[in-house]
């Protein structure tokens, strides 16, 4: 049973990074809407791989209840050791996609919050950024 839950969570985090792969690819063609869409879908996967890990864990400490003298690496055979470190060097692919991805958002909100600052100015007060009233959005020059 071990082994058929790691293979499910390896099919969600390989689905994960390809969505996260579309979605840095999306980002720098400013496709949004197709970033939004796949949202959802990452936050089933997410919790599809949750409940998989819970699992695991679960079958782990099961086979360690029941040979509590033995070590992981002997209850465990060459199969499902390999899984767990397959799953392992996803993770930690996922985690760099992630941070990669992370990156350009942060880029690409300082952007359009330079560029509303600039055609909406704002001025601070004390912690507090306030729109003046009295300005209008556009001004025209005759």
């Amino acid at each position: 049973m071990l082994s058929h839950y790691l293979t499910k969570a390896l099919e969600d985090l390989g689905q994960l990074i390809k969505l996260t792969h579309d979605d840095i690819e999306d980002i720098k063609l400013a496709h949004h809407e197709k970033i939004f869409e796949r949202a959802k879908i990452k936050e089933e996967l997410i919790t599809s791989f949750q409940n998989k890990k819970v699992l695991i864990d679960s079958e782990i400490a099961k086979q360690m209840e029941s040979h509590p003298s033995e070590d992981l690496e002997n209850l465990l055979n060459e199969e499902t050791q390999a899984y767990l470190g397959t799953l392992k060097t996803e993770l930690a692919s996922l985690k760099d996609l992630n941070k990669r991805y992370a990156k350009l958002v942060l880029s690409v909100s300082e952007f359009y919050n330079s560029l509303l600052e600039r055609m909406v100015p704002v001025e601070m007060h004390g912690y507090e950024k306030v729109t003046p009233k009295h300005r209008a959005i556009l001004e025209v020059r005759a």
